[in-house]
C-alpha cells in the first residue's frame, strides 16, 4: 500500500468506539449536513490486519457496503477489543455497524476468554502496532490496551474518551503516578503479586502516553481536563452524533440514568434503591436506562421497588438520547453523561441534572479516592442543574 502508515484505533467499549467516530470527523473539513450524508462519503479502508477476523456482518435490515477496499485512505483502522458481558458486545456490534457506514474499516479481535487471550492478541496485532503512525485509545487503564503499547513506534498517541476515568488519567499522569483505576482498592496479597509482575508492561504504557522526547499526545475529550506540558488538549462537542441524528421528540416524563456504582462496589446496594425510589416520587421519572454492566437482579429489584419501566439501551446513551425520544429532564448520579450529554442534546430544550452522591451510601470497600473523584464529576460538569444527594435511610 501507497499510502502512509495508517491510524490504529484501539477500542474496547462502545463509548470509546463512539468517541473515536467523533475524533474521527473532527479530522476532517466540515461540509453542510445534506452533502455530508449524501454524498462524498469516505472509501472503505483496505486491510491492515493479516489474519485478524473483520467484524462479523451487520445486522438484519442493513445492507452491506459494496465494491472493495480501496487504498489510500486516511481514516482510523479500528480493531474491536470486545469484553465478555452480552450487552457490551451487542452495542460495540451496533456502534460498529455506524462505523462501517461512515466508511471505517472495522475488525473484531476476540481478546478475551474461550478463543481469546491477551498474548494471542499481542500476537495478532504486534505487526499493526508497530507499523502505525498514530495510535488512538480508549483506555489508558486497561491493562489489555497497555500490553499492546508495548511494541508501539507511533509518532502520535491519542486518547479518546472511556468516560470520567480520562480525569484521573490526565491527573495521575501529571503526578507521575502509575496508572490505576480511582474505583480500585489494594486487594489482597495475590492481587498486589499480579500488580508487581505487570509493573514493567504498566511502566512501559506510561512513558508512551506521557509527551516527551518529540512524540506527540492528544486528548480527545468531553471531561474538564488541563492538558500536561507538551499535550494537545482538544474539545469533544458530539459534532458527529448531532450531524446524524435527531433533534429529538420530548416526552413529558423524567429520564433516569443508571450507575454502576453498585457493580463495582462504590456505593451500597440498599442506598442505592432508596436513592432511585426518592428520585422517582421527587421527580416524576418514568423511565429507566439501565447501564450496561448493571446486573439483572439489581433492575430487577428497582423495577419492583418503583414501577419504572427498565430500559437497556442498544446504543450509547448520547446516541439514544439524540435520537429520541427523550424526557425534557433527564436525571442522573455523577458519571460521564452528565458531561457528554449537555454537548450532544445543546439547543434541544432537554435539561440535565445531577444528584449527588452522599458519603454515607459508600461502601467500606470504597477506594479513599472514591468520594472525592465523584465529588468532582459533579462540581465540574457544565451546563446541569444540581439536586442534593438524596436523605436515603439507612440500609437494613
Amino acid at each position: 500500500m501507497n499510502s502512509p502508515a495508517p491510524t490504529l484505533a484501539l477500542v474496547e467499549s462502545p463509548v470509546q468506539l463512539l468517541n473515536v467516530l467523533e475524533w474521527a470527523h473532527a479530522q476532517t473539513p466540515r461540509r453542510p449536513a445534506a452533502d455530508a450524508r449524501t454524498e462524498g462519503r469516505p472509501h472503505r479502508h483496505g486491510p491492515l490486519l493479516s489474519g485478524v477476523p473483520s467484524q462479523p456482518g451487520p445486522p438484519a435490515g442493513r445492507r452491506p457496503q459494496d465494491g472493495p477496499p480501496a487504498a489510500g485512505s486516511h481514516g482510523p483502522h479500528i480493531v474491536v477489543l470486545p469484553p465478555t458481558d452480552p450487552m457490551s458486545r451487542g452495542q460495540l456490534r451496533r456502534v460498529a455497524a455506524l462505523a462501517r457506514d461512515e466508511g471505517h474499516t472495522v475488525h473484531w479481535q476476540e481478546a478475551r476468554g474461550g478463543s481469546g487471550s491477551p498474548l494471542g492478541t499481542l500476537a495478532a496485532l504486534a505487526a499493526a502496532v508497530r507499523r502505525a503512525e498514530r495510535i488512538v485509545v480508549g483506555d489508558p487503564f486497561s491493562r489489555l490496551v497497555q500490553l499492546l503499547l508495548v511494541p508501539a513506534r507511533a509518532a502520535e498517541l491519542v486518547v479518546v474518551d472511556d468516560g470520567t476515568a480520562t480525569m484521573e488519567f490526565v491527573a495521575q499522569l501529571g503526578r507521575g503516578e502509575r496508572l490505576r483505576r480511582w474505583h480500585r482498592t489494594g486487594g489482597g496479597a495475590l492481587s498486589r503479586a499480579r500488580e508487581l509482575a505487570y509493573a514493567p508492561v504498566s511502566g512501559t504504557a506510561r512513558r508512551r502516553l506521557t509527551p516527551r522526547g518529540g512524540r506527540a499526545m492528544e486528548v480527545f475529550t468531553s471531561m474538564p481536563v488541563t492538558p500536561l506540558p507538551g499535550m494537545e488538549l482538544r474539545v469533544n462537542d458530539f459534532a458527529w452524533t448531532r450531524s446524524r441524528f435527531g433533534p429529538p421528540r420530548l416526552t413529558r416524563g423524567t429520564d433516569l440514568v443508571g450507575t454502576s456504582l453498585v457493580e463495582t462496589g462504590v456505593v451500597d446496594p440498599a442506598r442505592y434503591l432508596d436513592a432511585v425510589r426518592a428520585l422517582t416520587l421527587e421527580h416524576g421519572v418514568t423511565r429507566y436506562f439501565a447501564h450496561r454492566r448493571e446486573s439483572p437482579e439489581k433492575l430487577r429489584a428497582l423495577s419492583e421497588a418503583t414501577g419504572l419501566e427498565i430500559v437497556r439501551p442498544d446504543l450509547p446513551l448520547e446516541l439514544i438520547a439524540r435520537r429520541g425520544p427523550v424526557g425534557r429532564t433527564i436525571v442522573s448520579f455523577p458519571s460521564t453523561v452528565v458531561h457528554t450529554l449537555p454537548y450532544a442534546l445543546t439547543g434541544t430544550g432537554v435539561t440535565v441534572a445531577v444528584c449527588d452522591i452522599d458519603p454515607a451510601w459508600l461502601t467500606a470497600a470504597a477506594s479513599p479516592r472514591a468520594r472525592g473523584f465523584l465529588a468532582g464529576v459533579t462540581d465540574t460538569a457544565r451546563d446541569v442543574r444540581r439536586l442534593p444527594a438524596q436523605a436515603a435511610p439507612a440500609a437494613g
